[in-house]
C-alpha cells in the first residue's frame, strides 16, 4: 500500500514538523512495516523558467540555443527537444541539480555554453506509465500561470511524499486512506475528518437485480446520467500517481480515487450497453468472457460472474467485461459496489489477474464502507463529470453491519502484556483508535467498528493496547516455570546417528514432486494430494514415497560424475483418506563404492540388507523381523528385491532399481517408521556376552533355486538351538560346477556357551544335526570344495 502524504492530509491533520521518515517510523512502532519513505519526485535545484529566445545551434541540425529567464538571472541553455520554442514556461534544472539520471553540470555543447537543462517529466523520474508520448519525447510545457523562479514540482502538485507499506494480511482496513488516517490519528491523537458525501438526486432508478449465489453478500447499484468524459482535476490525478495508479479520465479516475479513499473497489458499467438487468451467479465450466484487457478468459464454476441476465459482462472482483466498458462517448453509467467471497476472489485473481481491487476483496470489505463509497462516487461525479444522479439505490444486502462488543478486564490486559497499564491509559488508547469504551469495576466494554475486521476477541483488544502503549516499554523479565522431564521420542535422532555411523550421508529433498511420480515406489492404494496453486508442474504434488526424491538426488550426482552415492532421508509421506494424513518414513539409496572407515567395497544387495538389519537390531527388533520375498513396487528389480516384515506386517522394501530406471547397480530401501515404531519394544533386554571362546564352522549347501535363503536359515536356527549364536552368508555360487537350476550358499556358523568353553565334540554334534536337517527337509546337499 502506497500512502501519499498529501492524500492522507486530506483526512487527518499531521503535525507540521513531522518528516515522512518520522511518520514511517511511528507507523512501524505500532506494527506497520514499510519498504521505503521518500519524495514522489527525487530531484533538486529545479526552477520555473521562461524561454525568451530560441535559436538554431550554429553547429547542429537539431539543437537549439535558448535564453531562459529563471527570475534572478537569464541563462544560456542548449536544448535538443523538438518542442522547444520561444515563449514557453519550462522546468529548468540548474547546474548542480541532481536528477534520477545524474547531476547537471555547466558545459560546452558543440562550442556553445550551456548552464543547465530544460526537463521533460520523464527526466524527473516519474514511472513511464504516468507519462504521455509528449512527456517522453519533449520538454514539459507549463501553464501560462506558472511563476518564473518558483518551484515547478510544487506548481505541478507533485511535491508529495510517499511511504510504501508492507502490510500484514489481517489489516485489510489499511488498504484505504481512511484506514491509514485512523491509524495515524491514533498516533498523534488527531480526529479523522469526514468525507463529503453530499449530492442532489433527480428521478427514480428503474433496474432489476438478482443474486443467484451465496458468494455475493452485498450488491449496490446506482444510476448516473449525462456524464461528461474529460480529464480529471489535477489533485485527483496527482493522488492517483502518488498511489501508483495511472490516471485515464475523470470517470475511471473517480472510481480508483474512491477505492483508495474507502478501500471499496467499484466498477462502472456503460448503462446503455448493459441494459436494465444484472444477475450475479457462478460461472459455468468453460464459459468464455472477453475482459477489459481484450483477452478471452476461460472460466470455471469457481468464478463469480456478473451478467445482464443473458450474457456475462464482468468477472466479479477481478475485471470487467469489454462489452460494457466506459468509453469516450459514454453518457449513462451504472455504479456497482459489492462484497464477494474473499476466497473465491483470491482463487480467480490468482488464475486471471491480481489487481488493486482483487487485493482488497481478498482481505475483506467493511459493508459500511460499501455504502460510503457509492455515495462518494455520486458526490465526485456530480462535481467533476457534470453528472445527474438518479434517485434511489438498488440493493441486496445479507451482511451484518452491527459493531462488535468485546469485554476485557484491566487485570487481563496487564497479565498478557506483562506491564502495568492504567485504566486511564487503556481508555485513552482505545478512544484514539476510534472505539467506544466504557468501564465498570476495572472491566472495559469496547465497541469495535466494522472497519476493524481483524478484531474479534479480547486478545485483539489487548494487542491494540500493547501496540500504542509501546512495545519498547515492555521490559524483559526472567520466566520462572515448573520444569519436568519431557518424553521426547528420540527414535528419529537415533536412526539418523546410526546410519551416519555406518557411512551414509543424510539428504534433504523437496516434499513436492510431479503428479505422475507420486504412485511410484509403492504398491499401496491411496489418494494423493495436489497443491491448488503449485509453483510448477514439477512441484505440484506432495510425495508419498521418499524414494522418488532420492532417485533425483542420485541423478543430480550422476550428472556431475559422482558415482559413489550412499544417502538416506527421514521425512514425511502424505496422502488423503477421509482427512489429510502424513507418515514418517526412512529411505536410503546406495550405489558405487561403500566406504566404512578406510575400507571400501562395491555396493550390492547384501550390503544394503546388512545395513537395514544392523539398524533394526540396534532399534531392538533382533529376532522379530524377516527379510523375505513378497510383492514389491514395479520400480524395483523383481529378482533382487525383498520386503521387510515385522510380526506379520510389511513395513518396508529393499531392492535394486529396475533396469528400466537405471542400468547401474543402484540399491534402495524404504521403511515406514510409523508402522515400525508402533511395534517397538518398550525396553531393550541386554544379553550377556560369553566370557568363553566360541567356535566357528563353515558349510555350503547346494539347493534348488526355488529354495530361499530364509528357509535354509530357519532350519539352521531351529537345529542349532541355544549354542548357535550367529549365522552369516559369506558366499553365493551359481557357476558351472553345479547344475544350472541350483545355487550354492555358504554359511559361517558361530557356536558359544555363556557357561563354558565348548569342546569340538559338542560343536560337531550340533553341526552334524544342522547338516542332516537341511539335507532332509530342503533336499540340500553339502558342497565339498571346488
Amino acid at each position: 500500500m502506497k500512502l501519499s502524504r498529501k492524500f492522507l492530509s486530506d483526512y487527518v491533520e499531521l503535525p507540521e514538523n513531522v518528516t515522512i521518515n518520522e511518520l514511517a517510523e511511528e507507523m512501524t512502532h505500532v506494527g506497520n512495516e514499510y519498504d521505503s519513505a521518500e519524495k514522489l519526485i527525487n530531484a533538486t535545484n529545479l526552477v520555473i523558467g521562461h524561454v525568451l529566445e530560441c535559436e538554431d545551434h550554429p553547429d547542429s541540425d537539431h539543437l537549439h540555443v535558448c535564453k531562459v529567464d529563471i527570475g534572478n538571472e537569464i541563462l544560456n541553455i542548449v536544448c535538443g527537444a523538438p518542442n522547444c520554442r520561444k515563449g514557453l514556461k519550462v522546468i529548468v534544472a540548474l547546474a548542480g541539480a541532481k536528477l534520477p539520471g545524474g547531476e547537471i553540470k555547466k558545459g560546452m555543447i558543440r562550442g556553445v555554453e550551456s548552464n543547465g537543462m530544460m526537463c521533460s517529466k520523464a527526466e524527473l523520474g516519474l514511472d513511464s506509465k504516468f507519462l504521455t508520448e509528449e512527456d517522453k519525447s519533449g520538454i514539459h510545457e507549463l501553464g501560462e500561470d506558472a511563476v518564473v523562479g518558483e518551484d515547478p514540482i510544487k506548481y505541478l502538485g507533485l511535491d508529495d511524499e510517499v511511504i510504501d507499506f508492507e502490510l500484514t494480511s489481517n489489516r485489510g482496513d489499511l488498504l484505504s486512506i481512511l484506514g491509514m488516517a485512523y491509524e495515524v490519528g491514533a498516533i498523534y491523537n488527531k480526529k479523522v475528518k469526514d468525507i463529503d458525501l453530499s449530492y442532489q438526486e433527480e428521478g427514480q432508478i428503474d433496474f432489476n437485480l438478482s443474486i443467484d449465489t451465496d458468494n455475493c453478500s452485498l450488491f449496490l447499484a446506482k444510476e448516473i446520467k449525462n456524464i461528461t468524459i474529460k480529464e480529471s482535476p489535477e489533485f485527483i490525478k496527482n493522488r492517483l500517481i502518488a498511489s501508483g495508479i495511472r490516471p485515464i479520465n475523470n470517470v475511471v479516475d473517480i472510481s480508483n480515487y474512491v477505492m483508495l479513499e474507502t478501500g471499496q473497489p467499484l466498477h462502472f458499467y456503460d448503462l446503455d450497453r448493459l441494459g436494465r438487468t444484472i444477475k450475479v451467479r457462478m460461472a459455468e465450466e468453460g464459459e468464455k468472457l472477453i475482459t477489459l484487457d481484450n483477452e478471452e478468459r476461460t472460466l470455471s464454476n469457481d468464478d463469480i460472474v456478473i451478467t445482464d441476465g443473458t450474457k456475462t459482462v464482468g468477472l466479479a472482483g477481478v475485471m470487467g467485461g469489454l462489452s460494457t466498458e466506459i468509453e469516450n462517448d459514454t453518457k449513462n453509467v451504472l455504479i456497482e459496489a459489492a462484497i464477494f467471497n474473499s476466497t473465491k476472489i483470491r482463487k480467480t485473481a490468482k488464475k486471471i489477474l491480481r489487481s488493486e481491487a482483487s487485493n482488497r476483496f481478498e482481505k475483506g470489505i467493511d459493508p459500511k464502507r460499501t455504502y460510503m463509497a457509492i455515495e462518494r462516487c455520486c458526490n465526485l461525479l456530480s462535481k467533476y463529470a457534470d453528472a445527474t444522479i438518479v434517485g434511489g439505490l438498488v440493493k441486496i444486502d445479507n451482511t451484518d453491519i452491527s459493531d462488535k462488543e468485546i469485554k476485557v478486564t484491566l487485570d487481563k490486559i496487564n497479565k498478557v502484556l506483562g506491564v502495568t497499564v492504567t485504566k486511564e491509559e487503556v481508555i485513552d488508547i482505545l478512544t484514539r483508535l476510534g472505539f467506544e469504551v466504557s468501564e465498570k469495576d476495572d472491566e472495559f466494554t469496547v465497541i469495535v467498528p466494522t472497519r476493524r475486521m481483524d478484531i474479534s476477541i479480547k486478545e485483539d483488544i489487548i494487542e491494540e493496547v500493547g501496540r500504542y502503549y509501546g512495545m519498547e516499554k515492555i521490559k524483559g523479565s526472567k520466566l520462572i516455570l515448573p520444569v519436568k522431564e519431557g518424553k521426547l521420542d528420540k527414535s528419529k535422532r537415533q536412526i539418523k546417528n546410526k546410519l551416519i555411523s555406518m557411512g551414509l550421508n543424510e539428504a534433504l529433498s523437496y516434499a513436492l514432486i510431479p503428479e505422475d511420480a507420486v504412485h511410484k515406489y509403492t504398491t499401496d492404494e491411496f489418494t494423493h494430494i495436489n497443491l491448488d496453486y503449485p509453483m510448477s508442474e514439477d512441484r505440484k504434488t506432495l510425495r508419498y514415497s521418499l524414494l522418488y526424491s532420492l532417485e533425483q538426488v542420485y541423478n543430480y550426482n550422476k550428472a556431475r560424475n559422482l558415482k559413489d552415492v550412499c544417502v538416506f532421508e527421514i521425512g514425511k509421506g502424505f496422502y488423503k483418506e477421509e482427512t489429510y494424513k502424513e507418515e514418517l518414513k526412512l529411505a536410503g539409496l546406495m550405489t558405487g563404492k561403500y566406504y566404512l572407515d578406510i575400507n571400501s567395497t562395491n555396493v550390492d544387495f547384501y550390503i544394503v540388507k546388512g545395513i537395514v538389519e544392523e539398524l533394526l537390531d540396534y532399534l531392538g527388533y533382533a529376532g522379530r523381523y524377516t527379510i523375505t520375498t513378497g510383492e514389491v513396487p514395479k520400480e524395483l528389480h523383481p529378482g533382487i528385491s525383498a520386503v521387510i516384515n515385522i510380526q506379520g506386517k510389511n513395513v518396508g522394501v529393499i531392492g535394486r532399481l529396475h533396469p528400466s530406471i537405471s542400468k547401474e547397480d543402484v540399491y534402495v530401501f524404504e521403511i515406514n517408521l510409523e508402522k515400525l515404531l508402533q511395534n517397538r519394544p518398550s525396553k531393550l533386554k541386554a544379553k550377556e556376552i560369553s566370557k568363553y571362546l566360541g567356535m566357528e564352522k563353515d558349510v555350503a549347501f547346494v539347493v534348488k533355486k526355488n529354495v530361499t535363503n530364509k528357509e535354509i536359515m530357519d532350519v539352521i536356527k531351529k537345529s542349532g538351538g541355544r549354542l548357535l549364536t550367529n549365522i552369516e552368508v559369506f558366499d553365493i555360487y551359481t557357476g558351472d560346477k553345479i547344475n544350472s537350476d541350483e545355487v550354492s550358499i555358504a554359511y559361517n556358523l558361530k557356536f558359544e556357551d555363556i557357561n563354558k568353553t565348548l569342546t569340538e565334540e559338542e560343536v560337531m554334534t550340533v553341526f552334524n544335526k544342522i547338516i542332516s536337517d537341511v539335507e532332509n527337509k530342503l533336499g540340500a546337499k553339502v558342497r565339498n570344495g571346488g
